[in-house]
């Protein structure tokens, strides 16, 4: 099995997954893969034969939402894979909050998915409002053991004070848009402070950036492709990567990025890339709502 290694980049010493098989202890003592499959804007047939593919080419991390509308296809895909569960982590979440809200919605989420339990599930977004009630549903159906470990996406760092305050154990994860053009440094730093690992959702920052000169010049020096690239510097930045797809050949090529790095200075390079794109939409919603 590979381990992890160290790096030591301007935000301090990080963990950096050495191949698919690596994984992070999270602060809760449960471990999860470091890289996987985003399943956004996936559909249908083509959802669960690329959840059968990536677990058959040994991807063990599969990332969705009830807002993805998917779940039974990616049920199927896991069953058909014939991979144990046990080596499979599922990452859920819940699109509109509200305590008894999550407790239905998780519960139908596991029967879509023909599954007794999901690895981590998360609130999608906090712009929703009634998040601590609905954490402190989750909390309840984590003492159930049908939730291994909790986590929140789009969180800011008020947000995540606001758990604190109200005295309930912080989430093990923060699964934020991040990129070289949205690298959020306050929350980044917030996080890894607090031992709140980090996820990068669109780690391809959803195409919109292949042309950009400077990428393309880099790629062209490690004779890699700008996806690769990108997926590379989340990687180095020590972040649980999820680039998505349905296509196969992207699903091999998105996990060819582990027997060469990008050299400090290219790292550099692209962390000065400005914040100028945001998936969530409307961007500010999640930070300052």
């Amino acid at each position: 099995m590979f381990t992890c290694y160290c790096f030591r980049l301007h935000t301090g010493m990080v963990t950096i997954a050495k191949g698919l098989q690596s994984r992070i202890t999270l602060a809760d003592g449960n471990s999860m893969p470091m890289f996987g499959l985003g399943m956004f804007e996936s559909s249908g047939i083509k959802a669960e034969k690329a959840v059968e593919y990536a677990l058959s080419q040994e991807y063990r991390l599969i990332d969705t939402a009830e807002f993805h509308g998917i779940e039974e296809d990616i049920g199927r895909g896991i069953e058909k894979s014939g991979v144990n569960r046990k080596e499979i982590f599922v990452v859920n979440k819940l699109w509109e909050n509200g305590y008894d809200r999550c407790k239905q919605v998780f519960m139908e989420s596991l029967r879509k998915m023909k599954l007794n339990y999901i690895d981590l599930y998360c609130i999608h977004n906090p712009a929703k409002g009634n998040n601590v009630e609905t954490y402190k549903a989750m909390i309840e159906l984590q003492e159930q053991g049908i939730i291994k470990s909790l986590g929140v996406s789009n969180f800011g760092v008020h947000h995540l004070e606001a758990f604190k305050s109200a005295g309930l154990p912080k989430p093990v994860i923060n699964q934020i848009e991040l990129h070289p053009w949205q690298q959020k440094t306050e929350i980044v730093n917030y996080c890894r402070t607090n031992g709140i690992a980090l996820m990068g959702y669109s780690p391809l920052c959803k195409g919109r950036k292949f042309n950009n000169k400077l990428l393309i010049d880099i790629a062209d020096r490690y004779k890699r492709s700008a996806p690769q690239i990108l997926i590379r510097w989340s990687v180095q930045h020590g972040f649980v990567t999820i680039p998505k797809s349905s296509d196969q050949r992207h699903i091999d090529a998105n996990a060819n990025v582990f027997d060469w790095s990008l050299k400090e200075e290219d790292i550099e390079l692209m962390n000065t890339f400005p914040d100028e794109y945001c998936t969530w939409n409307p961007c500010v919603s999640p930070w300052n709502g």
